[in-house]
């Protein structure tokens, strides 16, 4: 018998918001959010509030029904939303359908003659890219869909990979780990605190036959070793509070790339990672978002 799921769906006014509500909702049990950005005027068949702009978006997240109904969920959803002056559609879904959902809505995405991002049934590129790459996307962020992920790829495609040991932070899909490994390295360690994430990236890293990938359930940054590579694609606030581990994980001559930036976090996040000693050597913005390159 297949399992019941509850699946909430909301809109979010800035990207500020919708990590204070992940937080709140990650601690009632929900997991698996897929961020989808949304801009004023663009159709997704989402109705906007006037004023949305950079930063707003809409989200799905998912709970067991059995675990909704046994915690008593339903009046703690409520608080939340009303202190923050949102509302939410609740439905129930069965396990099967959310995997046809996101492969419906899954189009492959091409990053000039780079790299090409595909689901397992979709025909190869023509033509043909350098790099292609099988996502099955479920509930994990990184299709290379999301302007973050897809200026990260172009950030990589100038750092030379070649024997170099990597540091994949908050996986999602696994998609940066699966390129760097595409791109020579020779370690990779993945780590996400989701586990819709990791099962999700295992289950993308198999499908790529990678070789070389470790993965790993974390609740921060810090590692017993250091890496040649650091990629770091989450967001301001884990960025921020991270810093000081990526710096400590990041080799002397290291090389560190971050994303899931707003261009108006810019500024200060360049301030946060040259206080650590981070020189900044270029900056990839995309549609309002940003990543960034720096090294030793």
């Amino acid at each position: 018998m297949s399992k019941e799921y509850i699946q909430i769906e909301f809109d979010f006014n800035n990207q500020e918001q919708f990590d204070m509500l992940v937080a709140e909702l990650a601690d009632l049990g929900f997991d698996g959010f897929n961020e989808e950005e949304l801009r004023p005027g663009q159709n997704d068949g989402v109705a906007l509030s006037n004023g949305l702009g950079i930063g707003a978006g809409h989200c799905k997240t998912f709970m067991l029904a059995d675990q909704f109904e046994v915690n008593q969920v339903q009046n703690e959803l409520d608080i939340i939303f009303n202190k923050y002056n949102l509302t939410y559609s609740k439905s129930i879904i069965k396990e099967q359908n959310w995997n046809a959902v996101w492969e419906s809505n899954f189009d492959p995405v091409r990053v000039g003659d780079f790299v090409g991002i595909r689901a397992h049934f979709h025909p190869t590129f023509e033509p043909a890219v350098e790099f292609d790459i099988k996502i099955t996307p479920k509930m994990s962020f990184g299709t290379g869909h999301h302007p973050t992920t897809f200026s990260m790829i172009q950030l990589m495609q100038k750092i030379d990979f070649d024997a170099k040991t990597v540091y994949d932070f908050g996986t999602g899909t696994g998609i940066l780990a699966i390129l760097a490994e595409k791109l020579g390295a020779k370690k990779v360690h993945a780590v996400d605190n989701d586990d819709w994430c990791i099962e999700n990236a295992e289950e993308n890293i198999s499908n790529n036959e990678s070789k070389v990938i470790t993965i790993e359930k974390v609740e921060s940054a810090l590692q017993k070793q250091q890496y040649d590579i650091v990629l770091a694609n989450v967001n301001r606030h884990i960025i921020e509070a991270n810093m000081d581990e990526l710096t400590l994980i990041g080799k002397p001559d290291g090389i560190l790339v971050l994303s899931g930036l707003l261009i108006e976090d810019q500024s200060d996040i360049v301030k946060l990672a040259s206080s650590k000693g981070w020189k900044l050597q270029q900056i990839q913005p995309l549609n309002g978002w940003v990543s960034i390159l720096f090294n030793r």
